[in-house]
């Protein structure tokens, strides 16, 4: 039989299971035990949270590769190639990589149904395990409980923030997510709260597991300031059981948010590479540069576009903070849609106070919500008048038609807007 391509061991993969999404750490513990792979010691970083995980997993991987140190990132979903999803050292693993990696896993698999996400999961550990990385860095699909991910113990548990998401999975509630959430933590391993208040279930569980918890605001903490330094970056610093980071810099872009995430990532280098710490002009190199595509990207075209692939209230608010961080734009065009599990309605309220016009896309997935819907929910956060367009390529000639040189046009509301508009604008 003549050996698979990367697209058609990715299509076979989805017909393996009925499910797209299917908890529980059964089916992946069973293949992990029957491919006998060895995590490095005391170095898995298992990531979880509503917002901000692709920034903070993205900024640790770049302080450790700044540090020297070869780590393994697998991220979820990816924008267009699915090889974006495991990096090496920084870099998104080859089409041939990933083929042997399936091939490993299949050849363990037996009949084990496992689902698209958890064979692309237990895939990212082959591949780390092939090339020596020195430390795991995974960020949670959805929950961390019973996500594919948590089958390794987390020597270290990050959780960045808890907010409304995935309820149809999660639960209905902050706690109960922040209880699914929670799970990522293990007994004896720290474990770090990068937000407030801190849910109950967070400190319940830390308390019930033994897992040691430092929580941001209390723990450890920033402190940012207005002064621009000279070469027009912003100051601020971090205090962590390790002592006081003054001179740091930030972009003028960060709004509190990013400083929770990179304040997050020092709490986890204090543990992982306290020597870099430090190093203040290394940190600083690597606040400057560290962003992964489609958070908060900004373009220049005919216009300034910004790219983000915020797709929830609170992710929608910390984006209308960053743009209100930006020299304020003749207009603004928003080129919109959301799947259909989304609150339509609290997203587009956050953000149309900033809003000049609308542009809902529709998109080929049988997930998106329609344009029905997407116009109820805009009519209940008061947007009376937008366009819609057919397909995300043509949302985008009409965003431009439409909008003045001078002005802005944000895309956003899910990955599967904001990865064409990467393709549109010519940098895929």
């Amino acid at each position: 039989m003549p050996a698979r391509t990367l697209a058609e061991w990715l299509r076979w993969q989805e017909s393996l299971s009925p499910h797209a999404v299917e908890l529980g750490l059964e089916r992946v513990s069973t293949v992990l035990e029957r491919l006998d792979l060895v995590p490095p010691a005391g170095r898995v970083v298992t990531v979880a949270g509503t917002n901000g995980k692709g920034t903070t997993v993205t900024l640790l991987q770049d302080m450790l590769l700044a540090a020297d140190r070869r780590p393994g990132l697998y991220t979820s979903p990816h924008l267009v190639r699915y090889n974006e999803r495991i990096r090496i050292c920084g870099e998104p693993v080859s089409d041939a990589g990933l083929v042997r990696a399936f091939e490993r896993v299949e050849a363990v698999r037996g009949d084990v149904p496992l689902t698209y996400f958890e064979f692309g999961t237990l895939a990212a550990f082959s591949c780390f395990a092939q090339a020596h990385c020195d430390t795991w860095i995974l960020e949670v699909g959805l929950g961390g409980r019973l996500d594919a991910v948590n089958v390794l113990a987390a020597d270290l548990a990050l959780i960045t923030t808890i907010a409304l998401d995935h309820q149809d999975w999660l639960g209905e509630t902050v706690e109960e997510i922040a209880a699914e959430k929670a799970g990522i933590m293990r007994p004896g391993r720290p474990a770090f709260y990068a937000d407030q208040p801190v849910p109950v279930a967070i400190g319940k569980h830390a308390a019930e597991t033994g897992a040691p918890l430092a929580v941001l605001g209390s723990d450890f903490s920033c402190l940012t300031s207005s002064e621009t330094t000279a070469d027009g970056l912003r100051s601020w610093s971090w205090q962590g059981a390790t002592g006081r980071i003054s001179g740091l810099k930030a972009p003028q872009y960060w709004s509190a948010a990013q400083y929770r995430n990179a304040s997050l990532v020092l709490a986890a280098l204090s543990v992982l590479e306290p020597g870099l710490l430090a190093d203040v002009a290394a940190l600083n190199a690597v606040f400057a540069r560290s962003r992964p595509d489609g958070r908060f990207q900004q373009v220049r075209a005919v216009h300034e576009w910004i790219l983000d692939v915020a797709h929830n209230p609170q992710a929608a608010a910390v984006l209308r903070a960053q743009l209100e961080t930006l020299p304020r734009a003749g207009e603004m065009t928003i080129v919109t849609t959301l799947l259909a599990d989304k609150a339509v309605t609290p997203f587009v309220a956050a953000l149309a106070p900033i809003a000049t016009r609308w542009i809902v896309a529709g998109i080929d997935d049988p997930r998106a919500s329609s344009s029905e819907r997407m116009g109820a929910g805009m009519a209940a956060a008061g947007i009376g008048v937008f366009e819609y367009a057919v397909t995300p390529e043509a949302a985008f000639e009409l965003a431009e038609r439409l909008t003045p040189p001078t002005g802005r046009i944000v895309v956003c509301g899910s990955f599967r807007i904001v990865a064409p508009a990467l393709q549109w604008l010519g940098l895929y």
